[in-house]
């Protein structure tokens, strides 16, 4: 399906960055990540192949993002599919946050977006496809999420305004929006940022969770690939600033 395309994601040494990186690997794409902790990128070889790029990369620094680009370029010497997935999720109630809380939210999930895609749309081919995470929490209001549901619903807009921005190179923007997926941030989206919670209780929590979405279960990280990979492909040639909602039913039943 994308034999011969090169792929970047950001986030993907672990969760649904490491699952869509096996899948676009899998399906003939040639797969670029990054991460922050060498080990973590050195395990992510292990497990897909020595043959995925693997940068460490701080998406907070600007500087960083160019780097990646630029090697990137060097590396594949042109980008086809970019997917934005770096992000963080923690709870941040109204009385408590703090602004270095809201800053590392907003940042991480939103300035890291907008400062990446710069990065690298000047190395995407014409026709090429942008994928961004945004979730299941801009389309609801949920108490204690005000920061990490505004940093989603700003991200859902940039799919937009970036699908009109580069509709001239025939570039893409679309959006994959998950639900609750058991993954290592999920631990975060019922918690402080610096969360204290024992596996029995995040055990606990997720059961209650699953209570609450009309299927009766969590997501997977492989059912969000599987949407990134349709975003991804030519099969998705008639969507652009559209978002794809997996999320069990939960923010529409």
């Amino acid at each position: 399906m994308l034999n011969g395309k090169t792929a970047l994601i950001t986030g993907g040494t672990s969760g649904i960055g490491l699952a869509t990186a096996k899948l676009l690997h899998a399906n003939g794409a040639k797969v670029a990540i990054t991460g922050r902790k060498p080990q973590e990128l050195d395990g992510v070889r292990e497990i897909i192949g020595t043959d995925v790029l693997t940068l460490q990369t701080d998406v907070l620094s600007r500087d960083a993002l160019r780097m990646m680009a630029s090697d990137v370029h060097s590396a594949f010497g042109a980008l086809d599919i970019f997917f934005a997935n770096a992000g963080v999720a923690y709870v941040t109630p109204l009385a408590t946050t703090d602004e270095a809380q809201y800053d590392r939210l907003m940042d991480t999930n939103v300035k890291s977006v907008f400062f990446s895609i710069q990065a690298v749309e000047p190395f995407m081919r014409e026709g090429g496809s942008i994928i961004v995470t945004t979730a299941w929490l801009n389309q609801v209001g949920v108490s204690g999420r005000a920061v990490l549901s505004a940093s989603k619903a700003a991200v859902r807009s940039f799919v937009r305004t970036l699908s009109a921005e580069l509709l001239a190179r025939r570039i893409r923007v679309n959006a994959v929006s998950p639900g609750l997926i058991e993954t290592p941030i999920l631990r975060g989206v019922g918690q402080s940022e610096s969360p204290g919670q024992t596996e029995a209780e995040f055990r606990e929590y997720l059961a209650d969770a699953s209570k609450l979405i009309p299927v009766g279960r969590l997501g997977r990280p492989d059912e969000i690939a599987a949407a990134v990979l349709f975003l991804a492909s030519d099969a998705s040639s008639y969507m652009l600033g559209s978002e794809v909602v997996v999320d069990g039913g939960f923010a529409e039943l």
